[in-house]
């Protein structure tokens, strides 16, 4: 916790119950639509709490903002946990989420750039956002503007060989406006990531190629927000924090069940985890 802990705490109540109403929600739109990735969705919902309620500097009302920090969801499959926190964050009315991955909606299955407001890159093809936010990050370096850019990355992409020479490139050019995330939920579509190929030690890889590297529990949004405000006074280096985090973090009966990667929620299903969640 940062040092006025006591204000944290107050602060981070509320926003545990923003994470419970939030993975209802997300259950519940993945049973309406029959749509899948809802393990995804939940290992990371607290981490995009983190951002949009403690770290990004943004303006709902004015999502073009030219100095809005930039968000890429480069775990594209995760679209519907970005689309509610956007929502419940005030860039569209939360209603208009209900269409997700209908014909013609712009609640596409993975984001896609000017779909929504708040939506900067197209994404679902894994290991690109890493390369697509260093770009933003150059950017704005050559325009002289002050904004940061965030890139939530799944461990399963870091398999892909452009994310690592992303990794290089970063550093060599001293982009301290760039902060990776990973959801490190240690499962990727067909397996643990571990046993299909193993990324440990990932935070001592990033250091190795020159990264000023963390480690925290990715369910943890007090922590997450205290250690992303402290870690982005880095004088001179990009960020990496590996998000320890668990598929499909909040219902029991989905934790660390990868059938949830593609399984479609019942009724029933919707009705547990409600009871679970204690939403209405």
């Amino acid at each position: 916790m940062t040092p006025d802990s006591s204000d944290s705490m107050r602060d981070e109540i509320p926003l545990l119950a923003l994470s419970r109403q939030i993975r209802a929600e997300i259950i519940e739109t993945a049973y309406k639509t029959e749509t899948i990735h809802i393990g995804g969705c939940l290992s990371c919902v607290d981490i995009l709490i983190a951002l949009y309620y403690g770290v990004l500097s943004l303006r709902p009302d004015e999502p073009d903002w030219p100095d809005r920090d930039r968000f890429i969801l480069s775990k594209g499959h995760a679209a519907l946990a970005l689309y509610t926190v956007l929502a419940h964050r005030g860039f569209f009315p939360i209603e208009q989420v209900a269409t997700f991955n209908e014909e013609r909606s712009c609640f596409t299955e993975h984001p896609v750039w000017k779909n929504l407001p708040g939506i900067e890159a197209t994404s679902g093809s894994l290991g690109h956002g890493l390369s697509i936010g260093i770009g933003m990050a150059v950017a704005a370096n050559l325009s002289k503007r002050l904004y940061r850019t965030f890139v939530l990355m799944s461990d399963g992409e870091c398999d892909e060989g452009s994310v690592w020479e992303g990794a290089l490139f970063a550093p060599a050019h001293r982009l301290k406006n760039l902060v990776v995330i990973v959801d490190y939920n240690k499962w990727q579509a067909c397996g643990r990531t571990c046993e299909i190929m193993d990324l440990s030690p990932l935070k001592e890889k990033f250091s190795a190629f020159g990264w000023d590297a963390y480690e925290v529990d990715g369910h943890d949004i007090g922590s997450m927000i205290s250690l992303m405000k402290t870690a982005l006074r880095s004088p001179d280096r990009p960020i990496a924090i590996i998000a320890h985090t668990i598929k499909g973090k909040g219902v029991s009966f989905m934790e660390d069940d990868n059938n949830w990667h593609y399984r479609i929620p019942s009724a029933e299903d919707v009705m547990k985890a409600h009871m679970e969640l204690k939403v209405e």
